[in-house]
This record gives structure tokens, C-alpha cells and sequence, in this order.
């Protein structure tokens, strides 16, 4: 059957005087917009018509990968030494050699910081800029954008490409979705394995009914008659609001060609790697040139990286090294690489936003399993297109890497920053009461 979910979408309080102040100083003088047009404010606004955030769920090592620290104690630089890159003095870890090759089209922050050192509250801190507690959770960065830009399409405006919600063993992320905004700014949920196959959960039709046999909305609509009233009794509201999304994407061949990467030649597809990720980004890739506004790439569905039943997160506690080698960097090197020469190909880079961040960073001190453990305190994220400023090293951490020595670089500020270039300007951040004392990143953009 079709299943769809609860919409029960909350409001949310006025602006306050105190609240207008504090953020208008979010705003960098450089994106000042007086003199426009209310059409040329939207327009000149609006530099991403596309965010693609990569997830990198479990939390990289940042020595071993984007910071690398060739001068620190063995125990804390680990076994893998820098290596140049296109932009002089910009070093990055030998496990990347294609992405090192490419840093004049993205820039790099070294200095972020988070407020917590478990996984799910860390996850909503990183997708919201806001702590879980207290309630009710602040929305993602997602939906922020999706309620701003709406359905533009017969696409949803804010979808997430993964094996499901981001979890640790325990529990999910609470700040994945459209928390006090409502469930109904939720992303919508799209599976992708490792040969490009995609599936969306939300979406199990009647038996001996799918997507490709659906012609009419006649014949839609009759199979949707026969759905029991446990619907209502289940209080769903603005069912016809979902009805409308999953009819628009189940009908429309243009709409279901975006998830289809049978369409891409093989090389294109193999560039990107026979990978769960790789072709995720390949897929993402896809919706943006579709001009869906917001595609949440998640790397896993569980931020372990060797447990049982677990899909290989970034949660290296153990084999660390081993990991990052073999798998890991890999992986990110060749599917990274090929999201940004495929949308520079396509002349989609400036148009579209690639962000690229975990939850947090890994201890700089290798601990007594030889790997490495949480650390908030310090990690990095990646910033390509959509109006950034490319080939920056923004912040820098200690000799050691344990902090840094910079101003630090908060997930408010990156949602901030996102937002901004994603066209949810001061105004509509304040009208939807949404990433309050949140400050742009200046120097990227």
C-alpha cells in the first residue's frame, strides 16, 4: 500500500525585537541587497539553486584525511603522510590522491567545532546548528530550505539518498527532518544500492502495482480508493498535499528519469564508483540538474564502521587506519572527484552548492586499539560552487589538531551560510523563526 505519514505542522512563534538584532548581523555587508528589485533580491539571492550536502555520518578522522599533521608525534600523526596539491601550501592526506588534484574548485574549513561527543546529538547539531534538548528539535537545514524554495516540480523539494535515517546502534538523529516545522518537511527518502538501483521506502504501492505499470491518474486513483480507512484513523493530515507529490513522481516519466542512472553512459556511472556512495552522488548529481533545492547525501545509515549488520560509517574506534586505506577515502576520493567534474561539466558547479561534513572530528592522540576516538573539539568540512569562493583554506588547528587556533567555525554558522546562498535570506530566516545568532562564513563566499 501506500504509506505516508503524519502532517501535523506546528507554528512558529513571532520574531523579537532582540531576536532582529542578533541576526541581522548575520548578514555580510558584500550580500547586501538595498537598491534591488524585489525579483532581482530573489534572483541575486538565490546563488544555489541546488545544496547537495554530503553526510559524511560517523565522523572522519581529520589527521588522516583534510589536516594532516606531518610534524606532530608519531602517535598522533599516524602512518600516512600529506601530499601536495594544486594550490601551494595546501596539503592533504596520500589517501586522496584524485581529490588533490581538484582543490582549485573547492575550499576547506579547519576549524569547526561542536557542542557534543555522542553521535545522534552531534548528528542534530550538524544538521540543525541546535542541540536536541530542549524540545521541541530545531529543523534540519533541509527543510529550512525546502519550506522557503517549496515544490518547484513534480520532484520533492528536499530529498535524502541513503540506507534510511541516520543512527548509532542506540537511536536515530532526531534533527534529521523538519522538527518543529512539522513532519510534512521531512526529506523524502530514496534508497540507492551500489549499482545505481533505487528504491523509496515511503512510497510501497498495492500489491502487483509500481511505479513503471502506472499510465493514468484514473488508474491511480482507483487503487488509492482501496487503501483502508486506517488513514483517517490514523489522524494523517494534508493527505492531499502527499497525494500530489507521490502522483506527480510516480506519473511523470521526466520525474522518475531523475533517479534512473541508466540514462548516464558507463563511464560516467563508473567514474563515480560501483559504491552505495558513488552512485548516491551520481543520483544527487541527477536531481540537481533537475533542480530539486536540497539533496542530503548520507554516507550510512549506522555510523559504525565494523559492527554486525552495520553499513560502514566513519565511526573508526577500531581498524582505523586500516579503514581509511582500503575503504573509506577510496571511496570519497573517487566519488567526491567525479560530483565535482561532472557538475563543472555540465556548467551546474556555480549554481550548485557541494558541502561535504561529518558530525564531528577523531582524537589527534591514536588510542590503544590503534585507531581513534570522538573529538568535537576539532574537524573539517568541504565547501564547493554555488556561489563559495574556491581553492581557501578557512581556519586552522593546532600542531596537534586538537583545536583550533582560529575563531571557530560552528554548525550554526555552516546552516547559516547554506541557507543564505540557498536564498533563505535575513528576512525569511526571521519570518520562519528559524537559525537564530546565526552568522555567515564570511570568507567563504
Amino acid at each position: 500500500m501506500l504509506e505516508v505519514g503524519s502532517f501535523r505542522a506546528q507554528s512558529c512563534g513571532g520574531v523579537s525585537r532582540r531576536s532582529f538584532l542578533k541576526l541581522g548581523a548575520s548578514v555580510p555587508m558584500g550580500l547586501g541587497l538595498a537598491g534591488l528589485s524585489n525579483e532581482a533580491q530573489a534572483a541575486e539571492s538565490v546563488r544555489a539553486k541546488s545544496v547537495i550536502l554530503l553526510w559524511l555520518w560517523g565522523a572522519p578522522s581529520h589527521l588522516d584525511t583534510f589536516d594532516p599533521k606531518p610534524n606532530a608525534p608519531m602517535n598522533y600523526r599516524g602512518p600516512f603522510s600529506p601530499i601536495s596539491t594544486t594550490q601551494a601550501g595546501f596539503q592533504i592526506s596520500e589517501l586522496l590522491p584524485r581529490i588533490s588534484q581538484r582543490t582549485d574548485k573547492f575550499s576547506i574549513i579547519r576549524s569547526m567545532v561542536s557542542s557534543q561527543p555522542g553521535h545522534p546529538d552531534a548528528g542534530t547539531v550538524g544538521l540543525t546548528g541546535f542541540k536536541e534538548r530542549p524540545d521541541p528539535v530545531h529543523p534540519s537545514f533541509g527543510s529550512i530550505v525546502m519550506k522557503h524554495r517549496g515544490q518547484q516540480n513534480d520532484l520533492p523539494p528536499y530529498i535524502s539518498l541513503g540506507q534510511g535515517i541516520p543512527k548509532d546502534l542506540v537511536r536515530k538523529v532526531e534533527g534529521y527532518g523538519g522538527g518543529r516545522l512539522g513532519q510534512s518537511y521531512d526529506p523524502f527518502m530514496v534508497r540507492c544500492s551500489d549499482i545505481g538501483q533505487v528504491d523509496i521506502p515511503s512510497l510501497k504501492l498495492l500489491d502487483g502495482l509500481n511505479p513503471n505499470r502506472i499510465s493514468d491518474r484514473k488508474t491511480l486513483l482507483k487503487q488509492l480508493d482501496e487503501i483502508p480507512r486506517g488513514l483517517e484513523q490514523a489522524k494523517i493530515q494534508n493527505w492531499e498535499t502527499m497525494f500530489q507529490r507521490a502522483y506527480g513522481l510516480l506519473t511523470r516519466p521526466e520525474a522518475r528519469n531523475a533517479f534512473d542512472v541508466t540514462f548516464e553512459t558507463p563511464k560516467t556511472r563508473q567514474d563515480y564508483g560501483q559504491t552505495t556512495f558513488g552512485q548516491s552522488c551520481l543520483v544527487a548529481r541527477r536531481l540537481a540538474e533537475a533542480q530539486v533545492p536540497f539533496i542530503q547525501v548520507n554516507w550510512s545509515e549506522y555510523v559504525e564502521a565494523a559492527s554486525p549488520n552495520c553499513d560502514f560509517g566513519w565511526d573508526t574506534h577500531i581498524y582505523n587506519f586500516e579503514l581509511l586505506q582500503d575503504r573509506h577515502c577510496p571511496i570519497f576520493d573517487r566519488a567526491y572527484s567525479a560530483l565535482l567534474d561532472d557538475l563543472e561539466d555540465r556548467g551546474l558547479l556555480d549554481s550548485t552548492l557541494v558541502v561535504a561534513m561529518g558530525e564531528f572530528g577523531r582524537t589527534p592522540k591514536i588510542s590503544d586499539k590503534a585507531a581513534r576516538d570522538h573529538w568535537p573539539r576539532c574537524y573539517f568540512s568541504l565547501w564547493a560552487g554555488g556561489g563559495v569562493k574556491p581553492g581557501l583554506v578557512i581556519g586552522k588547528s593546532d600542531e596537534l589538531g586538537e583545536d583550533p587556533i582560529t575563531p571557530p567555525i560552528t554548525p550554526l554558522m555552516a546552516g547559516t551560510t547554506i541557507a543564505e546562498l540557498a536564498g533563505v535570506d535575513l528576512q525569511a530566516r526571521l519570518e520562519m523563526n528559524v537559525l537564530e545568532n546565526g552568522h555567515v562564513i564570511f570568507e567563504l563566499v
